[in-house]
């Protein structure tokens, strides 16, 4: 047998392998949360449109929610908009507000809109205000005063959280043979533009859609062990048990509790994987290995 058609049964085996996966989702929904390192790679960009368009071209529909942090914080730089951080967090007045609905609903959005076009899809770009999709609460947040220890009200300005999540536009869009990419922006019954936290957007997205995966494309690896092991798969009391003895902490706490808020909420599994690997998305669905943690509710609806 020659090299070439080794490679080529290996590519044959890879397909059937995938074979199983392919005939549970056909016609179900996958929500993916891109963000991170790969948005500020064009080859890594690549790979994600390719991945999203080779999802929709099998039978799946993939809807994306994007962020743009690091973009946003770039541009206010550059327009020399001051930020005030309240405990690590970006407090958003109305000229910060401005600026990040104009990057993450015009040039992120459209980039990536470019980028699945490029891989032969057809994406619709909209933000969570168009066709009503995502009402948007404001954050509360608090914290304890050092000398006093009384708690005391954060106002972040225009932050906000989904409240209420209208699949109509992306129901329409999805049967229509469209991708959505959807900016993490709402808009308030108060009128108001919020900023929404692309994770949490994400999951409440996914939730509201009862999908199949949520997928977090992260700078990390996946949720590890003391040892600096993956850990595969997780449910809400492991994820609790492993916040309560120090294993999961920082940035990877408000991760896992939308992961466990959307599998709670009628999304079947949200897993967390590292979008800084190549198709790291389609290694973790069409392979017996994975290469992410998987997060499913508790059996016994315990946690």
């Amino acid at each position: 047998m020659t090299g070439d058609t080794q490679a080529m049964l290996a590519k044959a085996e890879v397909l059937i392998e995938a074979l199983p996966y392919l005939q549970r989702y056909a016609g179900r929904t996958f929500v993916v949360k891109y963000g991170g390192h790969a948005m500020g790679d064009p080859g890594a960009a690549r790979d994600f449109a390719e991945d999203i368009v080779l999802l929709k071209a099998v039978g799946i529909n993939p809807v994306v929610v994007h962020g743009g942090g690091p973009q946003i914080g770039a541009m206010l730089k550059k327009l020399g908009v001051e930020s005030t951080f309240v405990d690590g967090l970006r407090v958003t007045d109305k000229a910060t507000a401005e600026v990040a609905e104009m990057v993450l609903s015009g040039a992120i959005n459209k980039e990536l809109v470019g980028w699945i076009a490029k891989a032969g899809g057809k994406a619709l770009g909209v933000s969570g205000k168009d066709g009503g999709m995502v009402t948007a609460t404001k954050v509360e947040r608090t914290r304890k005063d050092p000398d006093s220890h009384i708690e005391q009200a954060i106002d972040l300005g225009f932050v906000g959280e989904p409240s209420v999540v209208d699949t109509t536009l992306i129901d329409t869009a999805v049967a229509a043979g469209m991708i959505p990419v959807i900016a993490p922006i709402g808009a308030g019954v108060d009128g108001h533009t919020y900023n929404i936290n692309a994770d949490t957007m994400a999951g409440a997205v996914a939730a509201a859609l009862g999908a199949a995966r949520l997928f977090l494309l992260t700078d990390v690896a996946g949720v590890l062990d003391k040892q600096g092991e993956l850990l595969t798969d997780l449910t809400p009391s492991a994820i609790a048990e492993l916040q309560r003895d120090g294993t999961i902490s920082g940035g990877m706490i408000p991760k896992l509790e939308t992961c466990v808020h959307a599998v709670e909420a009628g999304c079947e599994a949200a897993v967390v994987l590292d979008g800084r690997v190549p198709h790291a998305m389609l290694l973790e669905f069409f392979t017996a290995r994975g290469a992410g943690t998987l997060i499913r509710a508790d059996a016994d609806g315990q946690g």
